[in-house]
């Protein structure tokens, strides 16, 4: 997983590099968003399974088919990312998925507190910081996402309650090219599904 540092390199000299990086930007927050509503609809099925209705201004559904307070949701009413609720977010070291001690300490917590609220299912989004290309950010979101994921269901959460969506680097919490911005950015953030 070490090995994409001279790729990033290039490909953000390359996409930073005079009249294109502001369009560069807009097509990458386009396929984000386009990857999250196809994913969306085509889980439409699944969430009816889990008792999520698909239908607009059902409990847990936003307009249009989002899952209600996602960060893409949020994104569309003009809100910040959130952080905080009763599940706390877990984070990673840069260009990984492996859950650290931190990580799986706080993901037992969530753990229990979802055996305490059996009837509420989560969506689990996965997060990069904006290093590396928008294909392999979605690839590492998507890791960190299902590794929480399989974290849970090992401590005996039903994987029915439980799904998965990545939104690669294209919705951070914070914007400033400083490792204290990336490593927020870079994270598994939980999102409360009322069945």
């Amino acid at each position: 997983m070490n090995g994409c540092a001279s790729g990033v390199e290039g490909g953000r000299r390359e996409l930073r590099g005079g009249a294109f990086s502001l369009g560069g930007r807009v097509f990458r927050l386009a396929v984000a968003v386009f990857l999250a509503v196809l994913f969306a609809s085509g889980c439409s099925a699944l969430r009816k399974k889990k008792g999520v209705s698909g239908e607009e201004g059902a409990p847990g559904q936003a307009p249009g088919g989002l899952v209600e307070g996602s960060t893409l949701d949020r994104y569309k009413q003009g809100l910040p990312p959130e952080e905080g609720g009763p599940l706390q977010d877990v984070h990673f070291a840069y260009d990984s998925y492996e859950l650290s001690e931190e990580a799986r300490d706080i993901l037992a917590a969530n753990a229990e507190w979802l055996r305490n609220n059996s009837a509420v299912s989560v969506e689990i989004e996965g997060h990069c910081d904006e290093r590396g290309t928008v294909e392999y950010n979605l690839a590492l979101g998507a890791k960190r996402a299902r590794a929480v994921k399989e974290f849970l269901t090992d401590a005996g959460i039903s994987p029915q309650r439980l799904s998965t969506i990545s939104y690669g680097e294209e919705l951070p919490l914070c914007r400033e090219p400083t490792e204290s911005c990336w490593a927020r950015n870079r994270r598994a953030h939980f999102v409360l599904i009322s069945k």
